[in-house]
């Protein structure tokens, strides 16, 4: 039988092949220095800085990824003191667990995740990146209880104290005006930031011991300078980190009367600069829904979360931030450039379900969760998807504007068209010929049917108006 030629190598192939042998190299010398100490430390600077260019692809990496390339390079990284040899061996490994998670449980059983928790106490802002980063892996695709590293290792406490010292930056009595946080600093924060948040939300029973770190995280986020667009790292990090922390029932155990949130200097300042977040990214990412779908919907649960149990006053300013305000209604409500018609605008967008139901429900909230209310604030075209989707029963007299009190009416007493939300004074008037009677006819047997089904539905209990004239009377047969 005639077998088949082998293809000719190509030139990656032999590239992969050269590469491979370099990787076994190398880590067979990191290998003989774990057991001899045959390196000087320049020299195993060295050897680590080579194996980080085969860390970046999964094809370039090869010995890497097993149990002896885990195990070569945990050991530089984690048995000896910090170096910078260690620090090079944290790098090719947080590379590693981020190219290939099977590698992450690998570490898990060697249990070198212990010794990674014991790093992460050493107050170095490369130490607080790298193992902060390796330990966010670590709660995906793995085995590992972090319950352990919380009860016996202080997890808690250390993140608390890594993010206590990134705020105390941005403390008045030490920032200078020239200052500003390194690279490597905000690096550093959205590590740990984002550990936090994965650590309070699969292990929400340890939140309460994250809690110190509210009042840290409150500071940095209202004093650190906001990138344009507002809404990346690391405020993303920040708001994020908020999500799963008791924002309104945390207080000092030395002022249990206090509450960092609403603290008590300015109550409304952390409000305040949620809220301009919130102003700058939406206008920022104007016409890109779908960007704003991937990262807003984070800070509008946390506005929401807020405005559950905030104080009266900040409740009060929250719905003068977000809802429309009586100036606009000199026009249908959502045309103006306010951040309550941006809102509005997204509340309804095709292209982004999940921001436009959070928002949705921001404005519900906002409106003491009463669709009468409701209806007033926002206008009917901008309630009723909300409503109907929830099976909230809408008020005969909401839609038809009627026997509503104040709640129709504007500060100065104009009556709001119920379906636009704007002033009937200020409607324009309707330009064009009259109606012929086939027309209105017509336009009649329209809305009747609509009506009709309308109330098929159950949501809205009203009484069809066509149906109401021919009752009475008011309607005429035509020859």
């Amino acid at each position: 039988m005639q077998t088949a030629p082998k293809a000719p190598a190509t030139a990656s192939g032999v590239r992969s092949t050269a590469q491979g042998k370099d990787v076994t190299s190398l880590m067979q010398i990191l290998d003989s220095d774990l057991n001899g100490k045959n390196l000087l430390q320049a020299q195993r600077n060295a050897t680590l800085k080579q194996l980080k260019p085969f860390t970046r692809k999964v094809e370039d990496a090869g010995p890497l990824l097993t149990k002896e390339g885990i195990r070569i390079l945990s050991r530089h990284g984690f048995d000896g003191g910090p170096s910078v040899a260690s620090r090079e061996a944290l790098r090719c490994l947080a590379n590693i667990f981020l190219l290939d998670a099977k590698t992450r449980q690998i570490f898990v059983d060697m249990e070198f995740a212990e010794k990674a928790v014991e790093r992460l106490k050493n107050d170095n802002r490369d130490d607080e990146f790298l193992v902060s980063r390796i330990l966010f892996l670590m709660t995906y695709d793995t085995t590992l209880n972090f319950d352990g590293l919380f009860e016996h290792h202080q997890l808690s406490e250390t993140i608390n104290r890594n993010i206590a010292h990134h705020s105390n930056f941005y403390s008045g009595s030490e920032r200078s005006k020239e200052s500003s946080p390194s690279t490597l600093d905000i690096l550093a924060l959205s590590e740990t930031l984002k550990l936090l948040f994965n650590l309070s939300q699969y292990y929400p029973h340890h939140s309460p011991a994250l809690a110190p770190s509210l009042p840290h995280i409150l500071n940095i986020l209202c004093r650190l300078e906001l990138p344009s667009p507002a809404l990346q790292s690391p405020v993303n990090y920040l708001i994020n980190a908020l999500l799963n922390l008791d924002v309104v029932n945390t207080t000092d155990s030395e002022h249990p009367t206090s509450n960092p949130f609403f603290p008590s200097c300015d109550p409304k300042c952390n409000v305040e600069r949620l809220i301009d977040i919130l102003g700058n990214t939406v206008r920022s990412y104007n016409h890109h829904e779908e960007e704003l779908e991937r990262i807003t919907p984070p800070l509008i649960s946390l506005l929401r979360k807020i405005f559950d149990s905030a104080p009266t006053q900040i409740k009060a300013y929250m719905e003068t931030r977000l809802l429309p305000s009586d100036e606009e209604r000199s026009q249908a409500l959502g045309r103006s450039d306010s951040l309550a018609s941006y809102l509005l605008r997204l509340s309804t967008s095709p292209v982004a379900p999940n921001l436009r139901e959070t928002i949705s429900q921001l404005l519900f909230d906002l409106s003491d969760r009463d669709a009468t209310t409701f209806v007033r604030n926002v206008g009917y075209g901008f309630a009723s998807g909300f409503l109907m989707t929830h099976d909230f029963l809408m008020p005969e007299a909401a839609l038809r504007g009627e026997d509503l009190g104040e709640k129709v009416t504007t500060v100065d007493g104009k009556e709001i068209n119920p379906v636009t939300g704007q002033r009937r004074d200020m409607e324009p008037e309707v330009e064009g010929p009259e109606m012929t009677e086939e027309e209105k006819e017509r336009e009649a047997e329209r809305l009747f049917v609509l009506f009709e089904r309308l109330k098929a539905t159950g949501v809205v209990n009203v009484q069809n108006p066509v149906g109401q004239a021919i009752q009475e009377g008011r309607f005429e047969e035509l020859d």
